[in-house]
């Protein structure tokens, strides 16, 4: 059955907005796991700009869903990665001067130093996840990393604004679904999956988990975060 990973990174930029002690995205964790979340994904950047230390390893200590820590592939991520213990790592890119992650890793140009990546992580029994577009190519460079899981990042598709535009990404994601589990490879989605755009991504057979942030964040300014996780798991099943 298809499970919602809720990204907390978007409580902790609020707080740093005024580099205070609120909102504290680990009641925000708590929260919404109570509200029906199935896991809690948090991002810790390079630069530190929302997600702290210290946030990740009090998730570790309190989480009881499971933690998707999304991380560079850098040697100070690796290390933090191999102390906490994420229940799986989501490896994604990551520039200084980007607002959100802009599009999939590039496996292909890096695959000797990822696939040496995936196995340090992967030996001390943490599952690796790569976070890439729907292309052929850098989905068969995943598989031979032997990552556990890809997440496709559905950006174009949420970013698309006509049908046909809409529809080609669409199609997009289910080839590239299709062939990441001919390849061994299981399946998560998201970036920038909306309470409007979210159902057919749910329909695509074979993706495990949607992880979404700021839809569901932005709605809990609004409404609180248990009502706003609650309402995503009712537009994931179309019932909101």
């Amino acid at each position: 059955m298809l499970t919602l990973g809720v990204n907390i990174d978007h409580v902790a930029t609020i707080r740093q907005a005024r580099r205070t002690v609120e909102p504290d995205p680990i009641a925000a964790a708590v929260l919404a796991e109570l509200a029906g979340a199935d896991g809690i994904t948090a991002h810790l950047r390079e630069d530190r700009r929302h997600i702290q230390d210290r946030d990740v390893r009090i998730l570790r200590e309190t989480v009881r869903t499971h933690l998707n820590l999304e991380m560079a592939a850098t040697e100070e991520m690796i290390a933090i990665a191999l102390k906490i213990k994420p229940d799986y790592v989501t490896l994604v890119p990551e520039k200084r001067e980007e607002v959100t992650t802009e599009g999939g890793i590039d496996i292909v140009k890096n695959l000797d130093k990822f696939t040496f990546v995936v196995d340090k992580l992967q030996s001390a029994d943490i599952p690796v996840s790569w976070f890439i577009d729907a292309d052929e190519k850098q989905i068969e460079a995943a598989a031979k990393t032997q990552a556990k899981f890809i997440e496709l990042h559905t950006g174009k598709y949420a970013d698309a604004v006509n049908g046909e535009t809409i529809q080609k990404e669409f199609i997009t994601l289910q080839k590239g679904t299709k062939q990441a589990l001919e390849l061994g490879l299981r399946v998560n989605a998201g970036h920038g999956l909306t309470y409007w755009n979210v159902y057919p991504v749910a329909c695509i057979e074979g993706i495990e988990e949607l992880n979404i942030g700021h839809s569901i964040i932005s709605r809990a300014v609004l409404v609180g975060l248990e009502r706003a996780v609650k309402e995503m798991k009712l537009a994931i099943k179309n019932q909101l």
